[in-house]
């Protein structure tokens, strides 16, 4: 009983020592810059390409504009606990509320826009241009 105790003791010490969190903190910064968005990232062959600017990324929000230039961003977060960049913004060009989140992976965001006003969800990725 003892040994089968001491291999238990040994077995969790063990997997405890394997098991790690992600607790680096990704770089904010990365978000800075002009993004091109595909608006309809399934079909190659269109040109329905939106734009988003981040001038400012402090205290998990950002500023800059969305969809097009002068269209400012609004009531930004940024979430990156699980060490992986997420953001949400809210939009509006005069014909409603844009509610848009997305996350960055690998020099890409991917990300969703939807217009509650104009019954419309779009998915999208987005490239930087800068």
């Amino acid at each position: 009983m003892k040994t089968l105790l001491t291999i238990f003791i040994c077995l969790v010490s063990l997997s405890s020592n394997s098991i790690q969190l992600n607790t680096t903190k990704p770089n904010l910064n990365v978000l800075l810059g002009e993004w091109k968005l595909d608006m309809s990232p399934q079909d190659s062959t269109d040109a329905n390409f939106a734009y988003m600017k981040i001038t400012v990324v402090e205290n998990n929000s950002f500023e800059g504009e969305f969809y097009r230039k002068g269209v400012n961003i609004k009531n930004a977060k940024i979430n990156a606990q699980l060490g992986i960049i997420y953001g949400a913004l809210l939009s509006g060009d005069g014909s409603g509320t844009y509610h848009t989140t997305f996350y960055y992976e690998d020099g890409i965001l991917h990300g969703t826009t939807h217009a509650i006003d104009r019954n419309f969800l779009s998915v999208w990725k987005a490239s930087k241009v800068n």
